[in-house]
């Protein structure tokens, strides 16, 4: 980069002045956006002529039109003041650090398990906490969007200039009705003939998810009700009138109806004499790289240290001691 050469570049003023200029369509729409005289457009316009020495309006035609060079600096610039933004933003979030408003978003079963122990902790680091809870596809539009600085999520989509590490994983069971009389389970097609399908929505992740894990293993069910939510799914297992296929994180969001259901590993059942295959999600934080300094990585160990000591253990025990309930990702990851 040569220093002796920045007098014959144009500003940013300049820049933001001709991206107006073209968005618009007229010099006299651009001054009314940018609040200025038309006069004082069409001297800036003058000056980014006279700094690339090569018009950049065609004045032949009415409306003016944008020359090909015109054309090209408006690529350019746009892009020039799209990363000048950004670079603004990180390097302001990077100055607050200390004194920041964090937006955190997660999903439900996730805020309502582990979001008060972090929310208390980031609390006492000094940080103001806005908790946002939703679907995992709205979170990852809210943190591409700049809405959200964190994000709890179980998708696994690349999303430009986001990082992503893992903080846990867990399996799905079967979660029937207590008094459902479990003697020799064939396939989850064969228990819908005794119980309907209650389902997580399309619109969830755990609802694809498990709409793709039925259809691998050929078991077509009846859609009839289905919720994005968890509450409302178990309250329907618990009183009796079908079952579901959820996660412990879920369970134990919505542990009242514990006594009511019974919690039954996607194993115990078989189709074709072969047990069924185990299925799992994963939780992930995905934040933006190079911003927020070290608040990231510090947020990503402390779930993993809560999941491993507490949450796994509790879990476990209440949903009838099956076998680690959440698989929490490796210190270094």
């Amino acid at each position: 980069m040569n220093l002796s050469d920045a007098h014959s570049r144009p500003d940013w003023e300049l820049l933001a002045s001709w991206v107006a200029v073209v968005e618009s369509g007229s010099v006299s729409e651009a001054a009314r956006l940018l609040q200025i005289s038309q006069a004082a457009v069409s001297q800036r316009v003058k000056q980014l002529e006279t700094i690339f020495a090569t018009p950049m309006l065609d004045r032949s035609t009415r409306p003016a039109q944008p020359t090909a060079a015109g054309q090209r600096l408006f690529e350019n610039a746009k892009d020039l003041l799209t990363r000048a933004d950004q670079m603004m933003e990180s390097v302001r979030n990077v100055s607050r650090a200390k004194r920041m408003v964090v937006r955190f978003g997660c999903v439900d079963s996730f805020a309502a398990t582990m979001g008060p122990l972090l929310f208390k902790a980031l609390s006492s680091a000094s940080h103001v906490i806005r908790l946002w809870s939703g679907i995992t596809p709205t979170l990852e539009g809210q943190i591409e969007s700049r809405q959200l600085d964190l994000a709890v999520t179980t998708g696994t989509a690349t999303l430009p200039g986001i990082s992503r590490v893992p903080l846990f994983s867990e399996r799905y069971f079967a979660v029937l009705p207590a008094t459902f009389e479990v003697n020799r389970l064939g396939s989850l097609l064969d228990l819908s003939r005794h119980l309907q399908f209650i389902r997580y929505s399309a619109r969830s992740f755990i609802g694809q998810q498990v709409d793709e894990y039925l259809q691998r293993n050929g078991d077509a069910l009846e859609r009839t009700c289905e919720f994005d939510a968890t509450d409302p799914l178990l309250s329907l297992v618990a009183s009796g009138m079908g079952f579901a296929l959820t996660t412990p994180l879920c369970i134990w969001q919505s542990r009242q109806f514990l006594p009511d259901i019974r919690v039954v590993p996607l194993s115990s059942f078989t189709r074709q004499g072969r047990p069924y295959p185990e299925l799992s999600r994963s939780f992930y934080l995905a934040y933006r790289q190079g911003e927020l300094g070290t608040l990231p990585l510090e947020v990503r160990d402390l779930i993993r240290i809560a999941a491993r000591r507490t949450l796994s253990p509790e879990i476990t025990r209440q949903i009838g001691g099956h076998h680690e309930a959440l698989r929490v990702a490796d210190e270094g990851g």
